[in-house]
């Protein structure tokens, strides 16, 4: 059956990507799930490019966070349009080596696939109960900015890193966190660390009355990481500074931040040194807006004002808040 017309509460999208090039063929499948669902959409992805040992992550870097960008942008613009700013919207990487959980489907009403598209990994029977809709493949674009999708050889860089670390507010959960923390995720083989600002230094933050609790935050970031990478340990704390554990744990090899947090990642190594402890690798996140796949801006405060922010999505709840109250 073709998309549907009336909207479902929850529904996936399933797709296979055979390189890293932007996939500008998912592009009306994206929009149109977009535009049927109400509270949920999960977009997993599969490819032999994401398997264990398929290319080297950290080599693949700046594609795997295109993709990542592409898809969430696409589907992010499409919801600020129809003024579904709430709408929770994941991506997920899932290699060929890898089976859903048997009852992965049992919360979505319905399941999206390509016309053509022939996933080769067994699909949960939960999965495959569901009501399936059809959408026919936009035009395959060859981004000249990514390489092809093959195994990477071997370079300076590890492909993962035992232990990553990375922080922030991470405020009613967005595209731009959730790429953050999905690249985290990416290049780490055993841990992830991720510090969660404390609520005590939010309180000159817009809109603070309506900012998540400490708890929910952190909850919102543990949801989402098991669900993006669920063979990892995930330790996610409260952090009262900018360092939280980067400053004094020794078993942290690579810190992700994003474009306008570079400074403060120089701040970490700076204290790291300090401390007599190692250096570690810095890998750095294009901050996104809602209608650009990237932004290559220098100005950080620029990023700050163009960016999808938890900022906006606070003065969005606001504005509805008080539009409620007058009518």
């Amino acid at each position: 059956m073709p998309l549907p017309n009336a909207t479902a509460s929850h529904a996936l999208l399933l797709a296979t990507v055979n390189d890293l090039n932007t996939p500008c063929f998912l592009a009306p499948a994206i929009t149109g799930a977009t535009r049927c669902v109400r509270d949920r959409l999960v977009i997993i992805l599969f490819s032999r490019l994401f398997n264990t040992a398929g290319v080297s992550h950290t080599e693949c870097w700046d594609d795997i966070q295109r993709l990542l960008t592409y898809v969430y942008v696409q589907a992010t613009a499409v919801a600020q349009e129809l003024d579904k700013v709430l709408l929770q919207v994941d991506v997920l990487l899932r290699g060929f080596d890898e089976d859903l959980c048997e009852d992965f489907g049992k919360d979505f009403e319905v399941v999206i696939r390509i016309e053509g598209d022939c996933i080769p990994v067994p699909l949960p029977q939960s999965v495959m109960s569901l009501r399936t809709a059809w959408s026919k493949p936009g035009d395959h674009v060859v981004d000249s900015e990514s390489v092809p999708g093959s195994p990477t050889a071997p370079g300076s860089d590890p492909s993962t890193y035992p232990v990553v670390a990375l922080g922030g507010t991470f405020d009613h959960l967005h595209a731009g966190h959730k790429i953050l923390l999905s690249m985290a995720a990416w290049i780490a083989e055993e841990k992830v660390i991720v510090g969660v600002t404390d609520d005590a230094l939010l309180t000159k933050k817009d809109n603070w009355d309506v900012l998540e609790s400490l708890p929910a935050r952190i909850q919102g970031v543990r949801s989402f990481m098991e669900l993006f990478k669920p063979s990892l340990v995930y330790y996610i704390v409260p952090i009262n500074d900018i360092y939280g554990p980067t400053a004094t744990d020794p078993n942290i090899q690579a810190l992700v931040v994003s474009k306008e947090t570079v400074s403060g990642g120089k701040a970490v190594d700076q204290c790291r040194e300090e401390n007599g402890l190692p250096p570690f690798k810095t890998f750095v996140i294009d901050v996104i807006s809602h209608s650009s796949r990237r932004l290559d801006v220098d100005d950080i405060e620029a990023l700050k004002q163009a960016k999808m922010s938890s900022t906006y999505i606070r003065q969005w709840i606001v504005s509805r808040q008080k539009g409620d109250a007058g009518t």
